[in-house]
Parts: structure tokens; sequence; C-alpha cells
């Protein structure tokens, strides 16, 4: 199991987007440039994060993106979800009911379900849990509280000084 490299993009360019003063909105460009990534994918990650309800989109001169909830309300699952859709890691083919044990009643019964998929459906919604328990928020505040003051300045005067 592998998330895409958008998850990381998604979740590095909210992180600062978190800094932003109220309707302040950026740009992809800005965004971009910030992490040193290229501007046409983020604008598809932005995208999912838009249709997912993350983030807003404002249009006209001055507009470009903002986040679309507060920070506590967007978990860590739902920045996964939003980019990587929400199925389940692992899909049972069910080959159990093809193998030579099929026809023999006293070997098989299909009236219970899979106990591989079920362990495994079990721990990804242990992780999905621990997923949901985080936010922007706690991200944001767990970081940042380690930043020196220095760079806590820095991030300010950079969302300060983003044009819209």
């Amino acid at each position: 199991m592998q998330f895409s490299v958008g998850v990381e993009y998604a979740f590095h360019s909210l992180f600062y987007m978190v800094d932003l003063p109220p309707q302040k909105t950026i740009g992809i460009k800005e965004i971009a440039k910030l992490n040193g990534i290229a501007e046409t994918y983020l604008s598809k990650v932005f995208s999912k994060l838009r249709k997912a309800g993350i983030v807003r989109s404002v249009p006209g001169v001055k507009g470009g993106y903002e986040l679309a909830k507060d920070t506590e309300d967007i978990s860590f699952w739902d920045i996964i979800v939003a980019i990587e859709g929400p199925s389940f890691f692992f899909r049972c083919a069910e080959i159990r009911k093809k193998n030579i044990f099929v026809d023999s009643p006293n070997v098989f019964t299909s009236k219970c379900p899979c106990l591989i998929k079920v362990v495994i459906q079990d721990a990804e919604e242990s992780m999905r849990n621990g997923l949901r328990a985080k936010s922007l928020s706690w991200l944001h505040d767990t970081v940042c509280k380690d930043f020196p003051d220095e760079k806590k300045q820095a991030i300010a005067a950079w969302s300060r000084g983003i044009k819209t």
C-alpha cells in the first residue's frame, strides 16, 4: 500500500494555508512556489480537495483558494480520501470459491466471510480511525510549537505578503 505524492502535496500545502489571514486566498502558483512543486500537478490536487469540500475556490482578480472548513474539522483521513478515494486497500476476490474443495460441504462453506478479508479490513479500519482522529489543526499546532521564533515570523510574513 502506498499513497500517491498528491497526498503529500495536499498535506504540505494545506499546512501553510492554516496561517492565512481570514478571507485571504492563495493561488496555485504561490503554493507551488512555496513547496517547490509543479503547478500543473498541484492544480489537480486542489481540484480534488475542492470537490471534497476541504478548500473553496474563489473566482476573480483576488481569487484563489481558501480553506472551506475549520482546521479542526479537516482530518488526515478526509485529505487522503479526497486525493486517493475511499476504497479499501485490500479487495478480496473470493478465490476460495474457486479452489478444488468448493464442492465439499465438510471442508468449505460460503456462508462465513473470508477471514483474510475480515482481518485485513479490520486493520484498515483501525488505521482509518487513527487518521480520522488527527486534524489539520492538530498537525499545525504540533509542528509549529517546535519552530524557532524566526521561522514562525518568516511564515507569518509570507502569509501576510501573499498577493490576492
